[in-house]
């Protein structure tokens, strides 16, 4: 059983700069959403870091509360806190899917976050990863969102979007009468 299975976990970075993350949770199910929030915050705290926190509708909501965070404010990372517990129908499947699905393609445009979104078959399971005392999987996600802004500031701050850097200066493409294209 993976909750008497001991894990490596990497050490908590060190910031020479303080760090500031939001906390994005949907409380559909307060009671584990309190005690991911409360592992979240423990970490964050514990490495100097500030936080902000606000509240979606679901874990749908999630990724599109960061993406417009992203664009709207001036956090170094996030946290995605939430629970999916499997139900009768394939809804589980979809919220489970896309929200994780948003939040890879968030991570994927450099955005630093930690994927708190619990998806589990049963209550009794979501209890012992949310709880601090037992798995913290609230304290994961920020320890993971930490661990991502400490390598961009490493690899130099994030740059908007991936792919090539533009080349400075102005380059201009001509061809001549064979067809050839110079610079």
């Amino acid at each position: 059983m993976s909750g008497h299975e001991t894990h490596y976990i990497l050490p908590r970075p060190a910031f020479d700069k303080p760090v500031k993350l939001l906390i994005v949770v949907a409380p559909y199910y307060r009671d584990i959403a309190d005690q991911l929030i409360a592992g979240a915050k423990a970490e964050i705290e514990a490495v100097g870091g500030t936080h902000d926190l606000v509240e979606v509708p679901g874990a749908l909501e999630i990724p599109t509360a960061i993406g417009m965070a992203e664009r709207l404010s001036n956090f170094d990372g996030y946290v995605a806190l939430g629970c999916v517990i499997r139900g009768e129908t394939t809804h589980y499947e979809t919220v489970c899917n896309d929200s994780s699905r948003g939040i890879t393609l968030l991570g994927l445009q450099g955005l630093c976050v930690g994927n708190g979104i619990l998806t589990v078959e049963t209550r009794d399971q979501a209890v012992v990863r949310a709880d601090p005392d037992q798995q913290n999987k609230g304290g994961g996600a920020a320890a993971a969102a930490l661990h991502l802004v400490a390598l961009a500031r490493k690899w130099g701050g994030q740059r908007k979007g991936v792919g090539f850097k533009p080349a400075q200066g102005e380059y201009q493409i001509a061809s001549d009468d064979k067809g050839t294209r110079t610079t």
